[in-house]
Protein backbone atom coordinates (compact mmCIF):
# COMPACT_ATOMS: atom_id res chain seq x y z
CA UNK A 1 0.00 0.00 0.00
CA UNK A 2 3.05 2.11 1.02
CA UNK A 3 4.60 1.81 -2.38
CA UNK A 4 1.23 2.08 -4.25
CA UNK A 5 0.82 5.60 -2.27
CA UNK A 6 4.45 6.90 -2.92
CA UNK A 7 3.98 5.90 -6.80
CA UNK A 8 0.53 8.08 -6.90
CA UNK A 9 2.89 11.07 -5.37
CA UNK A 10 5.60 10.58 -7.90
CA UNK A 11 3.34 10.87 -10.52
CA UNK A 12 1.35 13.32 -9.33
CA UNK A 13 4.63 15.31 -9.10
CA UNK A 14 5.43 14.99 -12.13
CA UNK A 15 1.71 15.92 -13.47
CA UNK A 16 2.29 19.05 -11.69
CA UNK A 17 5.50 20.06 -12.81
CA UNK A 18 5.78 22.76 -16.20
CA UNK A 19 8.98 21.61 -17.03
CA UNK A 20 8.67 19.96 -20.52
CA UNK A 21 10.41 16.73 -20.70
CA UNK A 22 12.44 16.23 -23.94
CA UNK A 23 14.03 13.18 -25.64
CA UNK A 24 14.50 11.62 -29.43
CA UNK A 25 10.78 11.48 -30.29
CA UNK A 26 10.07 15.28 -29.38
CA UNK A 27 13.49 17.38 -29.32
CA UNK A 28 13.12 18.92 -32.87
CA UNK A 29 9.74 19.31 -32.61
CA UNK A 30 9.75 21.28 -29.47
CA UNK A 31 13.02 22.55 -29.67
CA UNK A 32 12.17 23.86 -33.76
CA UNK A 33 12.74 27.26 -33.65
CA UNK A 34 9.46 29.06 -33.71
CA UNK A 35 9.78 30.11 -29.95
CA UNK A 36 12.74 30.27 -27.76
CA UNK A 37 13.81 27.71 -25.42
CA UNK A 38 15.84 27.02 -22.41
CA UNK A 39 16.87 23.90 -21.72
CA UNK A 40 18.45 21.45 -18.69
CA UNK A 41 20.62 18.13 -20.06
CA UNK A 42 20.82 16.41 -16.77
CA UNK A 43 21.22 12.63 -14.81
CA UNK A 44 19.24 11.72 -12.32
CA UNK A 45 22.10 10.58 -10.04
CA UNK A 46 23.53 13.94 -10.56
CA UNK A 47 24.18 16.06 -7.17
CA UNK A 48 23.94 19.11 -8.43
CA UNK A 49 21.27 18.21 -10.81
CA UNK A 50 18.98 17.06 -7.86
CA UNK A 51 19.81 20.50 -5.83
CA UNK A 52 18.79 22.34 -9.10
CA UNK A 53 15.55 20.91 -9.57
CA UNK A 54 13.45 23.13 -7.03
CA UNK A 55 14.84 26.38 -8.46
CA UNK A 56 14.54 25.06 -12.72
CA UNK A 57 10.82 24.37 -11.41
CA UNK A 58 10.33 27.77 -10.22
CA UNK A 59 11.64 29.03 -13.97
CA UNK A 60 8.92 26.90 -15.50
CA UNK A 61 6.30 28.13 -13.60
CA UNK A 62 7.66 31.66 -14.15
CA UNK A 63 7.03 31.33 -17.71
CA UNK A 64 3.90 29.54 -17.96
CA UNK A 65 1.75 32.66 -18.71
CA UNK A 66 4.65 33.00 -21.46
CA UNK A 67 4.38 29.67 -23.42
CA UNK A 68 3.92 30.78 -26.66
CA UNK A 69 7.50 32.75 -26.20
CA UNK A 70 9.76 30.44 -24.40
CA UNK A 71 9.47 26.98 -23.40
CA UNK A 72 11.50 25.53 -20.21
CA UNK A 73 12.49 21.85 -20.95
CA UNK A 74 14.87 18.98 -19.73
CA UNK A 75 16.64 15.90 -21.11
CA UNK A 76 17.59 13.07 -19.10
CA UNK A 77 20.70 12.74 -21.27
CA UNK A 78 22.20 9.96 -19.38
CA UNK A 79 19.46 7.94 -21.10
CA UNK A 80 18.95 10.30 -24.73
CA UNK A 81 22.95 9.34 -25.07
CA UNK A 82 22.68 10.39 -28.73
CA UNK A 83 21.18 14.09 -27.64
CA UNK A 84 24.14 14.61 -25.51
CA UNK A 85 26.43 13.66 -28.03
CA UNK A 86 24.60 15.86 -30.68
CA UNK A 87 24.86 18.66 -28.27
CA UNK A 88 28.43 18.04 -26.95
CA UNK A 89 27.03 17.31 -23.24
CA UNK A 90 29.83 16.10 -20.99
CA UNK A 91 28.86 16.91 -17.69
CA UNK A 92 26.10 17.78 -15.49
CA UNK A 93 23.72 19.63 -15.26
CA UNK A 94 24.54 21.52 -18.80
CA UNK A 95 22.29 23.94 -19.72
CA UNK A 96 21.27 25.80 -22.96
CA UNK A 97 19.46 28.14 -24.92
CA UNK A 98 17.80 28.45 -27.96
CA UNK A 99 16.81 31.71 -29.00
CA UNK A 100 13.61 31.81 -31.13
CA UNK A 101 14.59 31.33 -34.78
CA UNK A 102 17.46 28.93 -34.18
CA UNK A 103 18.33 25.46 -33.53
CA UNK A 104 21.99 26.06 -32.65
CA UNK A 105 22.09 26.67 -29.05
CA UNK A 106 24.52 28.87 -26.88
CA UNK A 107 25.80 27.71 -23.53
CA UNK A 108 24.65 28.92 -20.14
CA UNK A 109 27.27 29.56 -17.96
CA UNK A 110 25.19 32.24 -15.53
CA UNK A 111 24.10 31.31 -11.76
CA UNK A 112 22.17 28.66 -10.72
CA UNK A 113 18.81 30.30 -8.83
CA UNK A 114 15.76 30.62 -10.18
CA UNK A 115 16.10 34.30 -10.76
CA UNK A 116 19.61 33.93 -12.13
CA UNK A 117 17.87 32.00 -15.02
CA UNK A 118 14.49 34.05 -15.47
CA UNK A 119 16.57 36.77 -15.97
CA UNK A 120 18.35 35.52 -18.67
CA UNK A 121 15.97 34.19 -20.09
CA UNK A 122 13.70 37.15 -19.86
CA UNK A 123 16.81 39.25 -21.53
CA UNK A 124 17.51 37.03 -24.52
CA UNK A 125 14.07 36.37 -25.32
CA UNK A 126 12.37 39.95 -24.52
CA UNK A 127 9.43 37.15 -22.49
CA UNK A 128 8.41 38.65 -19.21
CA UNK A 129 8.88 35.59 -16.72
CA UNK A 130 8.41 36.37 -13.14
CA UNK A 131 8.73 34.46 -9.87
CA UNK A 132 5.71 34.76 -7.46
CA UNK A 133 7.79 35.57 -4.07
CA UNK A 134 6.17 33.96 -0.70
CA UNK A 135 5.51 36.49 1.57
CA UNK A 136 8.94 36.80 4.03
CA UNK A 137 9.67 38.59 7.22
CA UNK A 138 12.97 38.07 6.39
CA UNK A 139 14.74 41.52 4.85
CA UNK A 140 16.07 40.73 1.61
CA UNK A 141 20.03 42.97 1.03
CA UNK A 142 22.07 43.91 -1.91
CA UNK A 143 24.44 46.47 -2.74
CA UNK A 144 21.36 49.05 -3.17
CA UNK A 145 20.11 48.58 0.27
CA UNK A 146 22.62 47.06 2.30
CA UNK A 147 24.22 50.18 4.07
CA UNK A 148 21.12 51.59 4.63
CA UNK A 149 19.68 49.17 6.64
CA UNK A 150 22.44 46.74 8.19
CA UNK A 151 25.05 50.38 8.94
CA UNK A 152 21.61 52.22 10.13
CA UNK A 153 22.67 53.83 13.08
CA UNK A 154 18.94 53.44 14.87
CA UNK A 155 18.79 49.26 13.60
CA UNK A 156 20.04 46.16 14.91
CA UNK A 157 20.34 44.13 12.13
CA UNK A 158 21.33 40.48 12.20
CA UNK A 159 22.61 39.33 8.66
CA UNK A 160 22.63 36.02 7.03
CA UNK A 161 25.51 35.91 4.00
CA UNK A 162 24.29 32.77 2.18
CA UNK A 163 24.56 30.92 -1.08
CA UNK A 164 21.31 29.30 -3.13
CA UNK A 165 23.16 26.39 -3.80
CA UNK A 166 23.89 25.72 -0.01
CA UNK A 167 22.28 22.56 1.43
CA UNK A 168 23.18 24.51 4.78
CA UNK A 169 21.30 27.78 3.93
CA UNK A 170 18.53 25.30 2.46
CA UNK A 171 18.26 23.69 6.00
CA UNK A 172 18.69 26.69 8.10
CA UNK A 173 15.97 28.37 5.82
CA UNK A 174 12.73 27.84 7.37
CA UNK A 175 14.25 28.32 10.79
CA UNK A 176 15.50 31.89 9.76
CA UNK A 177 11.97 32.85 8.27
CA UNK A 178 10.60 31.82 12.07
CA UNK A 179 13.29 34.48 13.62
CA UNK A 180 12.48 36.93 10.96
CA UNK A 181 8.43 36.34 11.73
CA UNK A 182 9.50 36.62 15.54
CA UNK A 183 10.59 40.53 15.10
CA UNK A 184 8.43 41.64 12.24
CA UNK A 185 7.28 43.95 14.77
CA UNK A 186 10.16 45.62 15.77
CA UNK A 187 11.45 48.16 13.44
CA UNK A 188 14.84 48.43 14.55
CA UNK A 189 15.26 44.99 15.47
CA UNK A 190 15.63 43.31 11.67
CA UNK A 191 16.75 40.09 10.51
CA UNK A 192 17.89 40.57 7.08
CA UNK A 193 19.83 37.96 4.33
CA UNK A 194 21.90 38.65 1.62
CA UNK A 195 22.86 36.31 -1.26
CA UNK A 196 26.87 36.65 -0.93
CA UNK A 197 27.30 34.27 -4.37
CA UNK A 198 25.12 36.54 -6.32
CA UNK A 199 26.41 39.56 -4.85
CA UNK A 200 29.72 38.69 -4.35
CA UNK A 201 31.24 42.42 -3.96
CA UNK A 202 29.39 42.16 -0.38
CA UNK A 203 30.46 38.97 0.56
CA UNK A 204 34.33 40.08 0.05
CA UNK A 205 33.76 43.22 1.63
CA UNK A 206 32.67 41.68 4.76
CA UNK A 207 34.87 38.28 4.21
CA UNK A 208 32.93 35.91 3.58
CA UNK A 209 34.18 32.65 3.21
CA UNK A 210 31.48 30.09 3.43
CA UNK A 211 28.11 29.98 3.69
CA UNK A 212 25.89 30.35 5.70
CA UNK A 213 27.69 33.35 7.94
CA UNK A 214 26.04 35.56 10.02
CA UNK A 215 27.01 38.50 11.37
CA UNK A 216 25.21 41.16 13.91
CA UNK A 217 25.68 45.06 12.65
CA UNK A 218 24.73 46.57 16.20
CA UNK A 219 23.81 50.44 16.28
CA UNK A 220 26.88 51.15 16.74
CA UNK A 221 28.22 50.07 13.60
CA UNK A 222 30.70 47.60 15.50
CA UNK A 223 30.30 44.56 13.45
CA UNK A 224 30.07 41.18 15.10
CA UNK A 225 30.33 37.20 14.07
CA UNK A 226 27.16 35.50 15.53
CA UNK A 227 28.73 31.79 16.54
CA UNK A 228 25.75 30.67 18.52
CA UNK A 229 23.33 28.18 17.98
CA UNK A 230 21.23 27.78 15.06
CA UNK A 231 18.04 26.95 16.43
CA UNK A 232 15.22 29.66 16.59
CA UNK A 233 15.45 30.01 20.23
CA UNK A 234 19.34 30.24 20.31
CA UNK A 235 18.44 33.34 17.75
CA UNK A 236 15.42 34.36 19.61
CA UNK A 237 17.48 34.65 22.77
CA UNK A 238 20.25 36.46 21.22
CA UNK A 239 18.12 39.34 19.65
CA UNK A 240 16.08 39.55 22.47
CA UNK A 241 19.80 40.37 24.81
CA UNK A 242 20.95 42.80 21.75
CA UNK A 243 17.63 44.39 21.02
CA UNK A 244 16.86 44.98 24.34
CA UNK A 245 13.77 43.00 23.73
CA UNK A 246 11.35 40.07 25.60
CA UNK A 247 9.93 38.70 21.76
CA UNK A 248 8.56 35.00 22.00
CA UNK A 249 8.50 32.54 19.05
CA UNK A 250 5.93 33.35 16.71
CA UNK A 251 6.24 36.97 17.55
CA UNK A 252 5.41 36.96 21.06
CA UNK A 253 6.25 38.44 24.07
CA UNK A 254 7.05 37.51 27.15
CA UNK A 255 5.81 38.37 30.80
CA UNK A 256 8.51 40.78 31.31
CA UNK A 257 8.01 43.05 28.42
CA UNK A 258 7.24 46.54 29.45
CA UNK A 259 8.33 45.69 32.95
CA UNK A 260 10.71 47.59 34.85
CA UNK A 261 12.49 46.82 38.42
CA UNK A 262 12.06 50.42 39.44
CA UNK A 263 8.48 50.95 38.72
CA UNK A 264 7.13 47.78 39.48
CA UNK A 265 8.56 48.42 43.06
CA UNK A 266 6.35 51.75 42.70
CA UNK A 267 3.50 49.46 42.02
CA UNK A 268 3.85 47.74 44.91
CA UNK A 269 4.44 50.11 47.35
CA UNK A 270 1.34 51.63 45.64
CA UNK A 271 -1.03 48.87 46.36
CA UNK A 272 0.40 48.89 50.17
CA UNK A 273 0.59 52.66 50.79
CA UNK A 274 -1.96 54.56 53.02
CA UNK A 275 -0.77 58.02 50.94
CA UNK A 276 -1.62 56.83 47.30
CA UNK A 277 -1.03 60.14 46.07
CA UNK A 278 2.25 60.91 47.33
CA UNK A 279 3.37 57.51 45.44
CA UNK A 280 0.96 58.68 42.02
CA UNK A 281 3.43 62.02 41.81
CA UNK A 282 6.51 59.77 42.67
CA UNK A 283 5.66 57.84 40.08
CA UNK A 284 5.18 60.94 37.57
CA UNK A 285 8.18 62.04 37.83
CA UNK A 286 9.69 58.66 37.18
CA UNK A 287 7.94 58.45 34.11
CA UNK A 288 7.62 62.16 33.24
CA UNK A 289 10.57 61.17 30.18
CA UNK A 290 10.19 57.27 29.19
CA UNK A 291 7.68 56.17 26.68
CA UNK A 292 4.02 56.12 27.06
CA UNK A 293 3.92 52.75 27.95
CA UNK A 294 5.86 53.14 30.75
CA UNK A 295 3.34 56.32 31.76
CA UNK A 296 0.96 53.32 31.95
CA UNK A 297 2.30 52.41 35.23
CA UNK A 298 0.48 56.04 36.22
CA UNK A 299 -2.69 55.74 34.79
CA UNK A 300 -2.85 52.14 36.52
CA UNK A 301 -2.78 54.01 39.77
CA UNK A 302 -5.06 56.62 38.72
CA UNK A 303 -7.50 54.30 37.81
CA UNK A 304 -7.09 52.54 41.02
CA UNK A 305 -7.43 55.09 43.15
CA UNK A 306 -10.96 56.27 41.51
CA UNK A 307 -12.04 53.16 40.61
CA UNK A 308 -10.81 50.79 43.83
CA UNK A 309 -8.37 47.87 43.76
CA UNK A 310 -10.74 45.43 41.66
CA UNK A 311 -10.04 47.54 38.84
CA UNK A 312 -6.59 45.65 38.48
CA UNK A 313 -8.16 42.11 37.76
CA UNK A 314 -11.35 43.53 35.56
CA UNK A 315 -8.84 45.37 33.40
CA UNK A 316 -6.70 42.50 33.07
CA UNK A 317 -9.59 40.25 31.58
CA UNK A 318 -10.65 42.71 29.68
CA UNK A 319 -7.41 42.74 28.15
CA UNK A 320 -7.61 38.63 27.93
CA UNK A 321 -10.51 39.28 25.78
CA UNK A 322 -9.33 41.92 23.26
CA UNK A 323 -6.46 39.82 23.19
CA UNK A 324 -8.10 37.11 21.65
CA UNK A 325 -9.40 38.64 18.94
CA UNK A 326 -8.57 39.59 15.69
CA UNK A 327 -6.60 42.91 16.05
CA UNK A 328 -3.68 44.52 14.76
CA UNK A 329 0.26 43.23 15.54
CA UNK A 330 0.53 47.15 17.57
CA UNK A 331 -2.45 46.51 18.91
CA UNK A 332 -1.55 42.98 20.32
CA UNK A 333 1.95 44.43 21.62
CA UNK A 334 0.35 47.18 23.04
CA UNK A 335 -2.24 45.56 25.01
CA UNK A 336 0.10 42.66 26.40
CA UNK A 337 2.30 45.07 27.94
CA UNK A 338 -0.53 46.88 29.84
CA UNK A 339 -1.51 43.38 31.05
CA UNK A 340 2.22 42.57 31.87
CA UNK A 341 1.98 45.82 33.53
CA UNK A 342 -1.12 44.91 35.75
CA UNK A 343 0.57 42.07 37.03
CA UNK A 344 3.16 44.20 38.81
CA UNK A 345 0.05 45.55 40.93
CA UNK A 346 -1.26 42.86 41.61
CA UNK A 347 -1.12 40.90 45.07
CA UNK A 348 1.93 39.20 46.25
CA UNK A 349 0.23 35.71 45.87
CA UNK A 350 -1.64 36.56 42.58
CA UNK A 351 1.88 38.13 41.43
CA UNK A 352 3.97 34.93 42.30
CA UNK A 353 1.46 33.30 40.21
CA UNK A 354 1.57 35.07 37.20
Amino acid sequence: MQLILLFIAAVSAALASNVVDLDASNFDSVVNGDKSAFVEFYAPWCGHCKALAPEYEKVADAFVRESDRVVIAKVDADKEKDLAKRFGVTGYPTLKFFVKGSTEPEAYNGGRTADDIVKFVNEKSGARGFIKKAASNVVDLDESNFDSIALDSNKDVLVEFYAPWCGHCKRLAPTYEKVGAAFKNDANCVVAKVDADGHKELGSRFGVSGFPTLKFFPKSNKEESYSGGRDEQDFINFLNDKCGLHRTSGGGLSEKAGRSDELDALAVKFMASSDRAAVIEEASKATADLDKLSQYYVKVMQKVQDKGDGFIETESERLGRMLEGSISDDKKDQFLIRKNILGAFASPSAHNEL
